[in-house]
């Protein structure tokens, strides 16, 4: 079997990365301007500060865009386009998290290629390469400043449009999980369990293979083991760093084995409700591996090991649901809400939902393919 493997070129990981990262930039063009995408809530909590005075520092010219927002609109990436033309950067700085990095990627693609964004909905629909972007991640969770995806969504037509494309990998990705300290539990809770359902996603779907097995594997090890104690003591470093090489190893896996109906079906509920990316997988993971689970009972009953499961007096077949129960207690254990429902999320809704679910480019990945039925009934069961 073929498959592929694209990273960025350049990872720096640890304390100071974004400091290692700022020379770097200055080492390669000292008379740049770099534009910045961040959002307000970061500026807020002074995170942003740390690169700022880095670039100042190193005499780098650079312009702020900071009105990104959970699930990134076209509107959104339009304005941050708009100002990128208007400051003449020649390269982006995405600091934040999926919202935010993925912003700067739909401005990278626009950097060389005509709008709108939703033309480049899809795999491999990105012509040209753009100007060189550089990704900061401030949250263990997304793994965008590693993938080859980025999402938006076409508030017009309530749709996310899934962008997969090599060319939007990031020229240098950093994980400095000192950034990291300050994220409130919820943030911390949501984007971890983010980063399990890629996980898990790339574990069991079909484009799987072995070099991304041992990636996702010890991701799962590692985020269920240090999750907890993240949400619980946000200042816990040792629990924040292994939380970004979890997050880090997730995006690694599914960046090439691809993700799975866990994905298809979260994305309509950012597009619809507005719902936070991580919630809605975290709410959806344990119902659609109960689903996928009679399909791939050796891989999951593997995973109640990296899940903390003593799996020793087990056969697969009960270690596999072993598995999916671990991941209904960490959920609950980092205070996951239990249901869509508690969002005012109906049976109506939901029935929305089910031909965008069908139709997103992750459903391909899951193991095992499902009709719209079934993806009716696990959103009921979601409720």
């Amino acid at each position: 079997m073929a498959f592929t493997l694209a990273f960025p070129k350049i990872n720096i990981s640890g304390e100071n990365a974004i400091t290692e990262l700022v020379a770097r930039i200055a080492a390669d063009d000292t008379s740049g301007h770099g534009l910045i995408v961040a959002d307000a809530a970061l500026e807020k909590l002074g995170l942003l500060a740390p690169l700022c005075e880095a670039l100042d520092q190193n005499g780098l010219a650079y312009t702020c865009f900071t009105d990104t927002i959970p699930n990134p609109t076209v509107a959104v990436v339009d304005r941050a386009y708009d100002l990128y033309v208007k400051s003449g950067a020649n390269y982006l700085i995405g600091f934040g998290g999926g919202s935010a990095i993925d912003t700067a990627k739909a401005v990278k693609i626009l950097s060389a290629n005509p709008q709108p964004i939703t033309a480049y909905t899809g795999i491999g629909m990105v012509k040209k390469t753009g100007v060189p972007l550089y990704a900061i991640n401030t949250t263990a969770g997304t793994a965008a400043e590693v993938t080859s995806n980025a999402v938006i969504t076409d508030e017009e037509n309530k749709v996310k449009c899934v962008i997969i494309d090599a060319s939007i990998i990031p020229d240098i990705s950093v994980n400095d999980p000192s950034i990291m300290l300050g994220l409130p539990a919820d943030v911390t809770a949501a984007t971890g369990m983010d980063a399990l359902t890629h996980a898990v996603e790339a574990y069991v779907s079909v484009g799987a293979h072995t070099l991304t097995n041992h990636s996702a594997y010890e991701s799962v090890r590692l985020i269920s083991s240090y999750l907890p104690m993240a949400v619980e003591d946000g200042s816990n470093v040792e629990a924040r760093e292994m939380m970004a090489l979890g997050q880090f190893l997730a995006g690694m896996a599914f960046n090439s084995a691809g993700l799975g109906m866990v994905h298809a079906m979260a994305h309509p509920g950012g597009a619809y409700k507005d719902l936070p990316h991580g919630v809605c997988n975290a709410i959806l993971l344990p119902i659609v591996c109960e689903f996928n689970r009679p399909h791939r009972v050796k891989e999951f009953a593997k995973l109640a090991v990296a899940l903390g499961c003593d799996v020793s007096s087990m056969d697969d077949e009960q270690a596999s649901k072993a598995a999916v129960q671990a991941i209904r207690d960490l959920s609950k254990r980092v205070g996951i809400p239990e249901g869509f429902g508690q969002f005012g999320v109906t049976e109506q809704d939901v029935k929305q939902w089910v031909p965008s679910a069908m139709a997103d480019p992750c459903a391909g990945g899951n193991p095992v393919a499902m009709t719209e039925d079934d993806v009716m009934a696990l959103y009921l069961e979601s409720l």
